[in-house]
């Protein structure tokens, strides 16, 4: 490691520390037109996401629940990347996250700029965190196809 590898593993720290303290979009949305719930049983995650489309859209997301820093920060850091985006978009983000996380540590992963999330690539390294890192978006998954089993990252 460099003092370069330092500073950035230091700035994605605070990212997740902050989004865990602070969440952001964390309220239920009485007006989501999905939502879906997820349980990560490994380490006792829940939450449910709350989603408002329409036209193709995602115009608004929010999440409650419960759970560890990673998997809080996770939640509050999706909703944010996902606002405003259309369908399709969401879906590649989706699958692009989850390559990142679930990439062996000497494969690049996605070529994306995945702005604020990639505080979480870090969490590839420990295979049982990944679960909460992507606990989120396996619910948003699960909420943007009708999906009305319980999101399990099992």
């Amino acid at each position: 490691m460099n003092d370069k590898d330092d500073m950035l593993r230091e700035l994605y720290q605070e990212v997740i520390f902050d989004h865990n303290r602070s969440p952001r979009n964390y309220r239920p949305m009485p007006g989501a037109n999905r939502h879906a719930d997820g349980h990560n049983p490994l380490c006792g995650d829940q939450l449910t996401v709350y989603l408002q489309v329409s036209d193709g859209i995602v115009h608004d997301a929010s999440f409650v629940g419960h759970g560890c820093a990673i998997s809080t920060a996770s939640a509050s850091l999706m909703t944010e990347a996902v606002k405003g985006r259309p369908l399709a978009e969401v879906e590649a983000l989706f699958r692009d996250f989850h390559a990142l996380l679930t990439a062996a540590r000497d494969e690049p992963g996605p070529q994306r700029d995945f702005g604020k999330l990639a505080a979480l690539a870090g969490v590839r390294e420990f295979p049982a965190r990944v679960k909460c890192a992507t606990l989120a978006w396996h619910t948003l998954h699960n909420a943007l196809t009708g999906e009305a089993s319980t999101a399990h990252t099992e």
